[in-house]
């Protein structure tokens, strides 16, 4: 369907129409209504100042082309508006910067944020390459729709201009997508530098751990130090978010966690709560931007006596398996960096040769336990595959609980950091299990 006629009264479209013309001027350049007639698309002009009394009809138009060359003061404002209404319409603009004048073929076009829109600052395009964007519009605008368009080719000549485009673009692209990767790679590598070398083994307690970032960098980090001959501290804590962001503010978790304070030849080992307390108070005075929250469970650990005492930031409960039976540590907390007078109780636990403790982060939660499943009696209900390793000796237990975690299929959205640590209290005289 071809349709010439210009508009001169404010009527909106009864039918579909290709392309859109707003301007302030009496006429379309002549150029573009050739290129109109020649390519057989339907079109409309419209004033600027009358396009709110069509913007209910916006379903029967193509795509939308203005004239905002001798725009004026509160004409620039409405096709600002204008320009915000179609975008919501999902209606390419195309936004003509430059008069066109005889014989010169050409005027402004780049593109803007959106995908559609077009304004200047590029050198100027031949007037086929505006039919290329018109095409490209309303092939998008009537794709899905009944009405079925196929963009007519650009020139060879423009075509080859494209490709060559595109060629570039993706060359830049890939070096800087190489790049990036390269840099979260050493990123990853810094942050794995933290993490503990070496595990403290004694003849009584067998450590292991898992660590598997859901990108190259993690947003949890963990620690197990040996505070001195008797004590033994270690944490997991987990960021709000992941990835970089959430990298970044695990450095400063792992500074601001303080477990033992030296003053020339004494030192203090500090309890949980002082422990949790002090990095919530530090986390809360530093006003962090973005990813500024964060979860912990700290330990102690007593060597000789195997008293176990713990503190919690809105972190996952510790779980104690005792004669083959996982049970929850509980103890409240809330989460890190929010209030800064928040308090953060402790409870202590005596562990016995042959328990097992697990500590980690709740994107290792849903292989564990149901999460909304909760008894006041009995705890959370754990998952049947993690009954079905539970029993194992803790390295065999870390390994397949590592093969859960890789054969479980989940949704790419739900993919979180997985942290955990692993502490087995050894039977007497039976060695570290192999």
């Amino acid at each position: 369907m071809l349709k010439t006629a210009v508009k001169t009264i404010v009527e909106a479209p009864k039918s579909f129409t290709d392309v859109l013309y707003l301007t302030n001027q009496p006429c379309i350049p002549v150029e573009i209504r050739q290129l109109f007639k020649q390519k057989k698309v339907s079109y409309s002009k419209f004033l600027v100042e009358d396009f709110r009394r069509i913007s209910h009809r916006l379903d029967l138009i193509g795509t939308v082309i203005i004239d905002t060359q001798s725009l004026v003061g509160s004409q620039q404002q409405n096709s600002a508006r204008i320009i915000e209404t179609l975008e919501m319409k999902n209606i390419g603009v195309i936004l003509l910067n430059n008069r066109i004048e005889f014989p010169v073929r050409s005027f402004s076009l780049t593109p803007s944020r959106t995908s559609f829109s077009l304004i200047s600052n590029i050198a100027s395009v031949s007037i086929d390459e505006l039919w290329v964007r018109i095409s490209v519009n309303l092939a998008y605008r009537k794709k899905g729709s009944e009405i079925l368009v196929k963009p007519a080719d650009p020139p060879r000549q423009t075509q080859n201009v494209y490709r060559n485009r595109l060629a570039e673009q993706l060359r830049i692209g890939e070096t800087l997508v190489g790049n990036l990767a390269e840099q979260l790679r050493m990123a990853g590598q810094v942050q794995h530098d933290f993490l503990p070398a070496h595990l403290p083994d004694t003849d009584c307690l067998h450590w292991a751990t898992t660590f598997l970032p859901a990108e190259w960098v993690s947003g949890d980090i963990y620690d197990v130090a040996r505070l001195d001959e008797q004590h033994i501290g270690f944490y997991v804590a987990d960021v709000v978010g992941h990835g970089m962001p959430a990298a970044l503010l695990t450095m400063f978790v792992k500074q601001a966690l303080v477990m033992r304070q030296t003053i020339g030849e004494q030192y203090k080992i500090f309890s949980p709560t002082e422990v949790m307390t002090s990095l919530n108070l530090r986390m809360s005075e530093q006003k962090l931007s973005g990813y500024q929250f964060a979860t912990c469970c700290y330990c102690l650990l007593n060597i000789e006596t195997l008293e176990l005492t713990f503190s919690r930031a809105g972190h996952p409960y510790p779980i104690l398996i005792r004669d083959n039976q996982p049970q929850n540590l509980e103890v409240q907390g809330p989460l890190l960096g929010i209030f800064e007078k928040a308090e953060y109780p402790q409870q202590t636990v005596q562990l016995q040769p042959g328990d097992k403790l697990m500590l980690y982060s709740d994107g290792a939660e849903p292989f564990i336990s149901f999460i909304d499943s909760y008894d006041e009696l009995t705890g959370h209900e754990f998952k049947q595959e993690y009954h079905e390793i539970k029993d194992l000796h803790l390295d065999e237990m870390i390994e397949k609980f590592n093969v859960v975690i890789r054969n479980k299929k989940i949704k790419a959205s739900e993919i979180d950091d997985i942290t955990l640590i692993g502490l087995e209290i050894v039977e007497p005289n039976s060695g570290s299990p192999d």
